[in-house]
């Protein structure tokens, strides 16, 4: 009697094919796995996915920065270079921390680095700016039209984005988006570099970008809403015991650390 040949079936060549293509992208150059934390799960972490995220932020920057630089449209109320500057500068932030992390820091990289998945507050704050600039404007346009503040904050948006990166690129593998309360082998104390001047540079980044967003669009609301959550967001980020990132960094690095705190101010206001 002959011996018929094993022929698997469509779910287990499907199962076969999948395992397959894993194996693939988990060893090929373009895929970004973290050593550190596995990615939120909520954007697919390919590159498929990685890089339609970095071609509609690449073309909101684009059109964002093209209405900045003419000055706006005339043809339509709403856009206006403040709105353009705003949604350009949103834009290349959200770019430039995965850029910056795939090229600085890939042990830690993965679709999370875009800081898109940021949580709820962080995307009501930015649609309550775009809904106060964009009501004040229809209304009100002369409230947007005050000589010198939106060219301060676009002053402060590029100290902002310049000093995070500036800060993400020195610190490389010693930064996380996250906190960490396990130390590695390979983490050590940034103390110079513009860790000299900020013990926090990234964090004081993005407050004084974040600032510069509202100043820009002229959001007396939205300024006011954003220091006191912002404030409030790394005050407890970093000072708060037990669950503070100072309170892990006084524990990896000792009087190493405490010694660098007394000296190097977080230049945040109110947070020592």
């Amino acid at each position: 009697m002959s011996r018929q040949p094993f022929v698997p079936s469509s779910d287990d060549a499907l199962e076969t094919r999948f395992q397959q293509r894993a194996a693939m992208q988990s060893s090929h150059p373009l895929s970004t796995t973290p050593v550190i934390k596995p990615p939120h799960g909520h954007i697919p972490n390919t590159p498929l996915a990685s890089s339609t995220i970095a071609f509609l932020l690449g073309s909101t920057f684009a059109l964002g920065f093209l209405t900045f630089l003419v000055g706006g449209f005339s043809s339509t109320w709403w856009s206006t270079y403040q709105l353009g500057f705003f949604v350009a500068s949103w834009a290349l932030f959200h770019w430039a921390e995965f850029a910056v992390t795939a090229g600085w820091n890939l042990e830690k990289c993965s679709v999370d680095s875009y800081l898109l998945d940021n949580g709820a507050m962080y995307h009501i704050a930015n649609g309550t700016a775009l809904a106060e600039y964009l009501i004040t404007l229809f209304f009100k346009q002369e409230y947007k039209k005050i000589p010198y503040v939106s060219q301060i904050g676009i002053l402060l948006v590029v100290f902002g984005q310049s000093l995070r990166s500036i800060a993400m690129i020195h610190a490389s593998t010693n930064f996380s988006h996250a906190v960490a309360f396990n130390k590695r082998d390979s983490h050590n104390l940034v103390t110079d570099g513009v860790y000299r001047w900020f013990r926090h540079p990234s964090y004081a980044g993005f407050f004084y970008w974040a600032l510069g967003t509202q100043l820009v669009l002229q959001n007396p609301i939205s300024l006011i809403l954003f220091v006191v959550l912002l404030w409030r967001f790394f005050y407890y980020r970093i000072r708060v015991p037990v669950s503070g990132e100072e309170h892990a960094l006084v524990k990896f690095f000792g009087q190493a650390y405490v010694e660098y705190r007394a000296h190097v101010g977080t230049k945040i206001p109110f947070i020592p």
